[in-house]
């Protein structure tokens, strides 16, 4: 079975990427230069899509900077150094308007052409930062927009599912079904403010939420291993 993989090169689609192929899907990555402040997620999502053998691997290019809004497409400084209690607070400006709407968008559109009824993504509503586009009812919702929305599901008897295996795991829990499935941690990046040679930041609420995942299984963090070395 063919599925489309939303790969960010970030932590957690790296892994939604190793459980579905572990599954037994034949996967076609998905990532974006959407006006990231940065290209090493870029870098890293290259790397994790051939490390897994994706049949094909497609980088899209639209710019969100048009827009502006967020931390991540604008010129706006990234939150660093907060605390659990605050991320759980409210909405950070980390968040790009509508980002999951317009790449899930993508990714039907490819789904159709391929005639592929499956796509993953690795969102997560436990570990996570507030943003909107991660929780279950939007995930359901857009679900039943997409079959309502393309031709092959208003022809055909199979519609189209979004797996989201993530999406009750903390982040301890995702790194372990990451090792499980042999993701190699020390080519991905979280950061969303890193150097330009990759090095993370430490202080954004990605960063921080990852530190938290490897110390609670004991582990450290490969990436940053990589560069303290």
């Amino acid at each position: 079975m063919k599925t489309i993989v939303l790969l960010s090169g970030g932590l957690d689609s790296s892994t939604a990427l190793a459980i579905a192929v572990n599954e037994g899907y034949e996967p076609y990555a998905l990532s974006f230069r959407y006006g990231q402040r940065h290209k090493v997620e870029l870098d890293a999502a290259k790397q994790i899509a051939k490390s897994f053998n994706t049949k094909e691997h497609i980088i899209v290019d639209i710019d969100l900077r048009q827009f502006g809004g967020s931390a991540l497409t604008d010129n706006i400084d990234v939150p660093k150094d907060r605390s659990e209690n605050q991320m759980g607070t409210e909405i950070p400006i980390t968040y790009v308007p509508a980002r999951n709407t317009i790449f899930l968008s993508y990714a039907l559109a490819w789904a159709e052409v391929l005639d592929c009824k499956h796509i993953h993504l690795g969102v997560n509503v436990l570990d996570y930062s507030g943003y909107p586009d991660c929780r279950p009812e939007y995930i359901g919702a857009f679900e039943k927009m997409a079959n309502l929305a393309t031709k092959a599901s208003v022809e055909e008897e199979e519609k189209l599912s979004i797996h989201t295996p993530l999406i009750n795991l903390t982040k301890a829990e995702i790194i372990q079904k990451g090792i499980q499935f042999d993701v190699d941690y020390s080519i991905t990046s979280s950061c969303y403010d890193p150097s330009s040679d990759g090095m993370p930041c430490l202080q954004c609420d990605s960063c921080l939420l990852r530190i938290k995942g490897f110390s609670e299984i004991g582990m450290d963090d490969p990436l940053i291993k990589k560069y303290k070395e």
